[in-house]
């Protein structure tokens, strides 16, 4: 006789066998990159997730399988690192929603509980697009419902769930035009199915496998919801920055909406991110005592924080762009290091010991290391955020792949007001930076250096790792790849032509700055030669050279 019934202890042996097989496959994850550049990080970025989620089961032993997918869902939202790790990382929060109150799951529970999963994870994505981890994710919870309907076995229902999915994820290259040109399926929903593929191995295992912990364990935090990436910009028209925590505890949703209702008539900025147990209000009001009572409503408060801003608006952080002597700002960032309260703390990802020092140089805070190839958690950048001695912090991301753990980073930070500029590259972090202007509000800020960012293209220069055929154009193994805004423009046969190419491609009538940044596998004399040869071609525009120190990229080029 199979499984009919999923506990704790059992839905713990089975995350661990997923995150040991995701483990060990990872490399093939790795490689199923759509682009043909040696940044393919979707395994790797996943098996960071779920090993986070094991690990917390692994310390909890309890036959409740509510508490257990808890428990995971807590650890997998600190542990998400890039994209399809965040995503990743909801669905373990709705499977968890949908198992709450369950201790022994049967195949109808599990089936609700894919559903909520599937729920929460296009909620998280602003565009989902179909042929990624989503769609798998979907398939995955249709079958289960049709399944759980003729089968109390979980053994046949999870076979049932891995072969349907299967055959979608071998249809995700007519989906996605890109999947489809690059010859591969897609990486996140092959990730996932290999995590489901060791959880019925575990499922059928005699005993537990050990974890196989491929980082150093780290503390946690308790996971608690905040956002404030979507505060509106303009003049301080409500004097009073409101944030609390509220506690529900069965909280309707009609209820729910009726209080957020209620936020919109009285003032704005208005942020109300939940989760199960707790709402993380942010509002700019005129009476927030009013506020806090319609709060009461729905459930206890803590973390209370009033502060009237027309008075903090004239005592801002001295950070100008009339200091840029590296000494001034290695001074002032050390100064700041003392622990003196601030306004306003950046805190940017950045990988290459060149990139770090330009940012501290230009007054951020702290730098978290990764990028292409290795994207910090979500965890890693809430740390760095919690380090910063300021009422607000900007994150920058840098990178598209790590902008949604920023948010959750930002979702995840309890004590001050966390922002995130989404930066895809770094030459938009340095813009982003450089725009700031003090003598402005957040709100007024956050539009200022996203207008930088918008206006700041980049480009880069790196090596193919396979062959394939992409926008018409035959790539092989070792051409060097022009890339402009993340895409193939063309192909080269050294860096060195590369740069010129996009030099060439990047210079338009409103450009007036082009930025070289060479990497570690580039010499200053390459990178001199480089801009030589713009300088020689375009005398009318401004060309600077700097050391970035970052692997994988020859060069990174900015416009501005």
């Amino acid at each position: 006789m199979g499984t009919i019934g999923l506990d704790g202890n059992l839905f713990n042996k089975m995350i661990i066998a997923g995150a040991n097989a995701l483990n060990r496959r990872k490399p093939e994850i790795d490689a199923m990159n759509v682009f043909p550049v040696p940044d393919g990080d979707t395994g790797t970025n996943m098996s960071f997730t779920v090993l986070a989620a094991a690990r917390e089961t692994n310390q909890l032993s309890t036959p409740n399988i509510s508490d257990a997918a808890k428990a995971a869902s807590g650890g997998a939202l600190r542990g998400a690192r890039g994209n399809s790790g965040v995503i990743l990382s909801q669905l373990f929060r709705g499977f968890a929603k949908g198992l709450d109150g369950v201790a022994v799951a049967r195949t109808a529970d599990l089936a609700k509980a894919c559903a909520q999963a599937v729920e929460t994870a296009y909620k998280a994505v602003m565009k989902p697009k179909e042929g990624t981890i989503l769609t798998i994710a979907r398939a995955i919870s249709e079958q289960a419902a049709v399944s759980a309907a003729v089968t109390d076995d979980i053994e046949t229902f999870m076979e049932e769930i891995l072969a349907h999915a299967d055959k979608t994820l071998a249809k995700t290259p007519e989906m996605l035009p890109e999947l489809r040109q690059a010859g591969v399926e897609d990486a996140g929903g092959k990730g996932l199915l290999v995590v489901l593929e060791g959880a019925l191995r575990g499922l059928r295992a005699d005993s537990a496998e050990p974890l196989l912990e491929t980082a150093a364990a780290s503390g946690v935090a308790p996971p608690v919801a905040a956002n404030a990436a979507a505060m509106a910009s303009g003049d301080i028209h409500f004097a009073y920055c409101t944030e609390f925590f509220v506690h529900v505890k069965n909280v309707t949703e009609e209820a729910e909406n009726h209080f957020k209702q209620y936020l919109e008539s009285t003032g704005d900025s208005i942020v109300a991110v939940a989760d199960e147990e707790l709402i993380k209000i942010h509002v700019h009001t005129n009476h927030p005592g009013s506020v806090l009572e319609k709060a009461l409503l729905i459930g206890s408060l803590s973390h209370l924080k009033i502060e009237n801003m027309r008075l903090q608006h004239t005592s801002l952080i001295n950070f100008s762009l009339e200091s840029k002597s590296p000494e001034n700002k290695n001074a002032d960032h050390n100064h700041e290091k003392k622990g003196e309260k601030k306004d306003v703390g950046f805190a940017a990802v950045s990988l290459g010991g060149g990139f770090k020092e330009l940012f501290l140089n230009l007054g951020v805070d702290e730098v978290i290391e990764g990028g292409q190839t290795m994207n910090p958690s979500a965890e890693d950048i809430l740390r760095a955020v919690e380090r910063i001695n300021a009422a607000a912090v900007f994150i920058l991301p840098n990178n598209k792949n790590i902008i949604l753990a920023a948010e959750q980073a930002a979702q995840l930070c309890a004590d001050k007001t966390a922002v995130v500029l989404p930066t895809r590259s770094i030459p938009q972090g340095l813009t982003s930076v450089i725009s700031y202007a003090p003598a402005y509000s957040l709100e007024e800020n956050q539009t200022i250096m996203r207008r930088a960012m918008e206006k700041t293209r980049t480009g880069q220069v790196t090596r193919a790792v396979r062959n394939t055929k992409m926008d018409g154009q035959e790539i092989h193994t070792g051409d060097c790849l022009c890339m402009l805004d993340g895409k193939i423009i063309s192909v080269r046969r050294d860096p060195q032509e590369g740069a010129k190419e996009l030099i060439n491609r990047m210079i338009t009538p409103d450009v007036e700055i082009i930025g070289l940044y060479y990497g570690a596998e580039t010499s200053e004399e390459q990178a001199q030669a480089a801009a030589a040869y713009a300088r020689e071609r375009y005398p009318e525009h401004e060309v600077e050279v700097f050391y970035g120190g970052q692997p994988v990229y020859h060069y990174i080029i900015s416009a501005e």
